[in-house]
């Protein structure tokens, strides 16, 4: 099998988990994925992700609450046969998963030296979403699923994870063993929405 083979298997097994195993990932494992996740592209080399490990059973339930509160807020948005198939949703790993990860920006890192964000400060935001996707395509070639949680209210998020106050909330991971892996959506399996069956054609001027 080729490397871009390889590669291509890998992106389409990458799932958005939400059904986990309880079984812990070696320490060692995770400590490899944020190695992996930490050679991702940044401008102007500022490396302005941080990982944050959630291990305390306490502030995970406070994100659990705050998720469900959003979610509540969420679904109260919808209505009719929109709402009923919102409900049936399992829109997060959150009780099943055994490690839980908050990922931040920081917002004007000194690292770079400004280099490339003068014009799109927000740049450093992209540069860490590089950085959890890295990690999400090494999570899954080791057999790992993650499940991004953004059905949360981001401040409300640093406030119980008490995180400083340069840092912007970006996602909450659910990471651990999948119970079982599929080469296609959750939501598409669901009957929520479809993926494109063909790529959009290149607009050209």
């Amino acid at each position: 099998m080729t490397a871009s083979a390889v590669l291509e298997d890998v992106f389409r097994w990458r799932r958005d988990v939400r059904h986990f195993r309880p079984e812990p990932v070696a320490e060692a494992t995770l400590d490899e994925l944020l190695q992996v996740a930490s050679m991702a592209p940044s401008v102007g080399l500022s490396e302005p992700w941080r990982f944050m490990r959630v291990d305390n059973p306490a502030r995970r339930q406070t994100v659990r609450g705050l998720f469900a509160r959003s979610q509540a807020e969420a679904l109260a948005e919808r209505e009719g046969e929109d709402a009923a198939a919102y409900a049936r949703l399992k829109l997060a790993g959150l009780d099943d998963a055994p490690h839980h990860i908050a990922v931040f920006s920081v917002e004007d890192p000194k690292q770079g030296r400004g280099l490339g964000r003068r014009t799109m400060p927000e740049t450093t935001v992209w540069s860490t979403v590089m950085a959890i996707h890295t990690f999400w395509l090494a999570a899954a070639a080791r057999g790992i699923g993650v499940g991004w949680v953004s059905i949360l209210e981001p401040d409300a998020v640093r406030q119980a994870l008490e995180s400083p106050a340069s840092w912007r909330f970006i996602a909450y991971l659910c990471v651990g063993y999948p119970r079982e892996r599929h080469d296609t959506p959750e939501l598409e399996r669901l009957g929520w929405e479809r993926r494109q069956s063909v790529c959009r054609e290149w607009i050209r001027r």
